[in-house]
This record gives structure tokens, sequence and C-alpha cells, in this order.
């Protein structure tokens, strides 16, 4: 089950530009292998987005993850994204580092939650979303070769093929 992060944060006067600079490469670092590599060793980030906003003076960090909020946390501080975090929220009032062990405090002092969160797929987890993505590509690869649709036009398979469940993975991968 997914679950919402929200943290406020004050930026330290002076900052703003550089909190930018940092988001800018952090957001570039998207596209980093070794980036890539980290959230899926996490493997329970849905999705995270920075703003800065009140005339340069706030922040806000907020995030959509599966399991346990400390579980979240934790895998954060084992991993590159870790580090990245730790440059962009050293422009923030009091922000330990996030391997610090008073952490965990200091985003609970920071964090508001949602009055309301909604969510498409709120029993997808990030690794259910990744494998049903998987399973996806190698069924349109099926659906591409000759050998299937050889196989359709096939009369052995006229039962198989008139069964319900059959037309609708057949219209469904038509979507």
């Amino acid at each position: 089950m997914s679950h919402e992060f929200t943290v406020f944060t004050e930026i330290k006067s002076g900052h703003a530009d550089a909190m930018r600079d940092d988001l800018a490469t952090l957001a570039d670092a998207s596209n980093d292998q070794r980036v890539h590599a980290a959230l899926r060793q996490i493997g329970t980030l849905h999705d995270a987005r920075h703003v800065i906003f009140d005339n340069d003076t706030r922040h806000m960090f907020a995030s959509v993850f599966d399991g346990s909020w400390d579980a979240y946390i934790d895998d954060f501080a084992k991993t590159e994204v870790g580090d990245r975090f730790d440059k962009v929220f050293s422009h923030t009032e009091g922000f330990p580092g996030v391997k610090d062990p008073g952490v965990k405090d200091w985003f609970v002092a920071h964090q508001e939650p949602a009055r309301v969160f909604v969510s498409s797929y709120p029993e997808l987890t990030v690794q259910q979303i990744w494998k049903d993505q998987r399973v996806s590509e190698a069924f349109q690869e099926v659906l591409d070769t000759p050998e299937f649709r050889a196989a359709l036009e096939n009369p052995a398979n006229a039962a198989l093929m008139a069964t319900p469940a059959f037309q609708k993975l057949l219209e469904e991968a038509s979507a």
C-alpha cells in the first residue's frame, strides 16, 4: 500500500540559488544509471518532488512510497540517493544529514500529513508496477511476432481464442 510523505522546511538565508542548482543536478541525475540502480535498490519510491516557494524562503519535499515510513527513510540513507538528499537538504535550517540518528525526528518535526491523499492505484506497489511493465513489454513482443499471428489463425487454437479470458486479453493488449 502506498503512503504520502510531505515535508516543509525553511531555506537558509541566501541558499535558494544553491538549492536550485543542486535540484537541477538532482533532476539531471534522474537519468543517471547509478541513481536508477539506487532507486531500484530502494524499490519503494513511486514519485518525489521538490518545490521552492514563499519568495525563496521555504522548501517542500513530497513523495509517495510503499511500506513503512521507517524503512523508507532508512533505505534512502543506504544509497546514493541519500547523498543527493543530503546535498539538497543541506540548504535547509537544521537538517542533520540523512545518516544522522536524529534525522527521523527532524523529518517528523517538519512533516505535514496530507489531509487528502488519492492514488489511482493504491494497492499496487512499485515492485508490482515494475513487474506489470516487464510482463506487458514481453507480451507486446510476442504479439508482434509472425508466429503469434500464425497461432491465431490455426484452427487448433480456436477454442482457446473464443474464451472470454483470451478475448479480454486481446482487447486489453490492443487498447
